[in-house]
């Protein structure tokens, strides 16, 4: 059995990306082993045996203290990522695992991970930064450079850990950081994960910062890099094969700003939309995740979720904020979130 294990984390509404991740990485490496993190209800359709995830972890899995309090605190977007660390941690802890990696849902495998791999022989984290090369257009600084002041310096819908003294006592602070500050909240310093791993290469040793081009490639970095090629032969960033991919839609609007997209980025987003569709993106991209709900079925504000978590005798007074009765008391009370 492999000791590479790779792990993605999200909600029932991203499964189709993650399966295409899933499938992307079995095409180079069928002994890979990959979990799947789902912070959500399972659906009743979800059936491990006809996925390519090997294994599938549950929040509960994770025995996360106070859970439910917990879990009303965050967003969807920063539950999947507070979690993170836990399961790094839980992977370590139940199967017979040297290095781990962590691909966001969003991404896809493009060619074999060996070299990749070949980082932890002499480093135990491997992280990747936004960008490669400074930004030349005044604009551009902006959007780029001054938002990775604000959201963090690497980029963390990757990261490599190497089950060893120094990756283990990385997962611990990280996964730690994580349980108690994972919140969206740029005007405090924080970016949910993001943000806590600008002080890795500070706090720990063993720290590999990749700079290959075809690494996380992403439209937030293309005004940097030269993709070229095509899928039927081999797709190159700077010259370098393609290794992963990373699809995040939070910033289209980059390369049409800046007109960096060519027929090859725009040959790749159409296969990715293409296998989204085909993995059950029409039916499962329309749901929401359950915890977005109060347990009557009405929506949860995430104004709520931020007040909750500032005033410690609301989480005392109500110990389980999806109840029926606090829905009922934010009824009565929504001048608060208004202040």
């Amino acid at each position: 059995m492999s000791r590479t294990h790779i792990f993605t984390s999200c909600t029932v509404n991203y499964l189709p990306l993650a399966r295409v991740l899933a499938e992307s990485v079995k095409k180079f490496h069928p002994e890979i082993i990959i979990h799947l993190v789902l912070c959500d209800r399972k659906p009743d359709s979800f059936n491990l045996e006809q996925e390519n995830f090997d294994h599938i972890i549950t929040l509960e899995d994770l025995a996360i203290p106070d859970f439910t309090r917990w879990l009303f605190k965050h967003t969807v977007v920063e539950l999947c990522t507070a979690v993170k660390g836990l399961a790094g941690k839980y992977i370590f802890d139940n199967y017979n695992c040297d290095r781990l990696f962590f691909f966001d849902p969003d991404t896809a495998v493009f060619s074999p991970l060996d070299k990749l791999i070949a980082n932890f022989a002499d480093n135990d984290i491997l992280i990747t930064p936004h960008q490669l090369q400074p930004e030349n257009i005044p604009s551009a600084v902006i959007d780029n450079e001054i938002s990775f002041l604000r959201h963090g310096t690497f980029n963390l819908g990757f990261l490599g850990v190497k089950n060893s003294t120094e990756g283990n006592r990385f997962l611990d602070w990280w996964a730690n950081r994580c349980l108690e500050h994972c919140y969206a909240n740029t005007p405090f310093g924080l970016y949910t994960d993001q943000r806590w791993i600008d002080l890795v290469p500070s706090f720990f040793s063993g720290v590999k910062i990749l700079k290959n081009a075809g690494y996380n490639v992403a439209n937030w970095n293309l005004t940097g890099r030269k993709v070229t090629g095509d899928l039927a032969t081999e797709v190159l960033v700077d010259g370098e094969p393609l290794c992963f991919y990373h699809f995040s839609s939070s910033q289209k609007i980059i390369p049409e700003k800046y007109n960096v997209h060519t027929e090859t980025t725009i040959a790749l987003e159409e296969w990715y939309g293409d296998k989204c569709r085909q993995m059950g993106q029409e039916e499962l991209g329309k749901l929401s995740c359950a915890y977005n709900f109060f347990e009557n079925g009405n929506q949860i504000p995430n104004e709520l979720r931020e007040l909750y978590r500032q005033v410690e005798d609301l989480q005392t007074q109500h110990p389980n904020p999806f109840s029926e009765q606090f829905d009922r008391w934010f009824q009565t009370h929504q001048e608060y979130l208004r202040q």
